[in-house]
């Protein structure tokens, strides 16, 4: 099945959900796997590693319904570096909203980039709830979905799988107002003020 290179697009890479969802499918992935942060100043470096890998996970968040710009960057610098041998191209996106389907604008756009540039396009994993899933009750759920998707990537299927946590609207959005009052509580921010767009000195 080969070797499989794992990319952490998220600008918070190290202390990052996206490298915690990285690691959940590296423990699932029946061959091995190699992750890298995507940083300003290593893209020759990633580069140069793709060139000699079979396969190709993306792991990043969704950032304002669309690609975050480490991984924009990178691509840009992947498509002038063209490598001679082009590896299929998974994907695993996160977003924080409920619906896994707000991940679906930054698939399309990777799907076009590797047409456009003639990489194969392999399974894709959209995760809803992101930010909180993976500390909820439905844990499991995630790491379920998270192992298909893994078997998929290594028989280089062309699976779509979508997973989130199953409450109700209302029953998020509570859970998400209280998370966001805990947090800023932490640094000293009121609700009143996480309300306006008045909460930087």
């Amino acid at each position: 099945m080969g070797d499989l290179m794992i990319l952490n697009g998220s600008p918070r890479a190290p202390r990052s959900n996206s490298k915690r969802y990285a690691e959940l499918f590296s423990s699932y992935y029946p061959g091995s796997t190699q992750t890298f942060p995507i940083t300003r100043n290593n893209h020759q470096e990633l580069c140069a590693r793709i060139d000699g890998a079979s396969r190709l996970l993306l792991v990043f968040p969704l950032y304002a319904d669309t690609l975050p710009v480490p991984l924009l960057d990178f691509l840009k610098s992947l498509e002038a570096y063209s490598p001679r041998q082009k590896p299929t191209v998974s994907v695993l996106v996160n977003c924080g909203f409920l619906e896994p389907r707000q991940n679906e604008v930054a698939v399309r756009m990777l799907r076009l980039y590797c047409r456009r540039n003639g990489y194969p396009f392999g399974s894709v994993l959209m995760i809803g709830s992101g930010e909180a899933i993976l500390d909820s009750p439905f844990r499991f759920l995630a790491a379920r979905k998270i192992q298909r998707f893994a078997r998929a990537v290594a028989r280089e299927d062309c699976g779509t799988f979508q997973i989130t946590m199953p409450l109700t609207k209302g029953i998020f959005v509570r859970a998400a107002a209280s998370y966001w009052e805990r947090y800023g509580k932490r640094y000293g921010i009121t609700k009143e003020q996480m309300q306006t767009m008045d909460i930087e000195p």
